[in-house]
């Protein structure tokens, strides 16, 4: 597909004006989207759910720019590994029609292999987060929710374990702090995969968060490719589905 991008602030289809609705993808690979990736090389199969929408859904690359949205989300943004289908386009085709005709911009953030640790304020995957989003904002439109798919790597000891509640929340904090939106959606994907025996307790501490406006889906059950860590294609689109089914069900009034 060839790439036309845009100049934030500068009209694309709508995305630079200021009805444009902001989601940030955040986390690591199952974020970032592996499905169709086999022998570091992406299939190429776009399910219909995650097709292209010229006129409404548009991606922020790794420029800054605006530029028309799809599949694989991420592929300048986590560049050490091959990227494929994730949950973003699926979550943007099913939840687009609640907001009539604005654009969906989806800002990639998502960084394979990453402990939570290394998305502490200061640090640069969590700055560089935080610069996308706000450079999002440029010539108007607002922040609806966070989507983050994270944990994986921090199932390998008992120290990870004590230290992700904490993590986690501060994260959450800090996030609506510097994005100025003290109520920012937060919605969270409870781990399917990982190092055991450490799975179950992560699993434990991303479902019983208590902060408000945190919801957790939870992807247990969900398909895993051969190396039993990333989420197979019909997965992702099963489980962008069901983060558009929560951001809708509890963030949407109309619904």
């Amino acid at each position: 597909m060839e790439e036309i991008s845009y100049p934030i602030g500068e009209d694309c289809g709508g995305v630079g004006g200021g009805d444009k609705q902001v989601f940030i993808l955040s986390g690591q690979s199952n974020m970032a989207g592996r499905g169709g990736v086999e022998h570091q090389h992406w299939d190429g199969i776009v399910p219909f759910e995650c097709a292209a929408d010229p006129h409404r859904i548009f991606r922020l690359n790794a420029d800054l720019r605006w530029e028309v949205a799809h599949e694989p989300l991420h592929r300048d943004i986590d560049i050490k590994k091959i990227c494929g289908v994730g949950p973003g386009m699926a979550f943007a085709n099913a939840v687009k029609g609640h907001f009539g005709a604005a654009a969906i911009g989806l800002v990639p953030c998502a960084i394979g292999g990453t402990a939570i640790k290394e998305w502490a304020r200061g640090e640069e995957l969590y700055e560089n987060m935080i610069r996308r989003a706000k450079a999002a904002l440029a010539g108007g439109g607002e922040i609806r929710a966070v989507l983050w798919y994270q944990g994986e790597s921090d199932t390998t000891s008992q120290d990870e374990v004590d230290c992700y509640k904490s993590n986690l929340e501060g994260l959450i904090c800090n996030i609506r702090q510097d994005l100025d939106s003290p109520s920012l959606p937060f919605i969270q994907v409870a781990i399917a995969s990982g190092t055991e025996p450490y799975v179950e307790a992560i699993r434990k501490i991303q479902k019983e968060i208590d902060v408000e406006n945190v919801v957790t889906v939870d992807a247990n059950g969900l398909h895993l490719k051969e190396d039993h860590l990333h989420l197979t294609t019909q997965a992702q689109v099963y489980l962008g589905c069901l983060l558009a089914h929560a951001y809708a069900t509890h963030f949407l009034s109309t619904c």
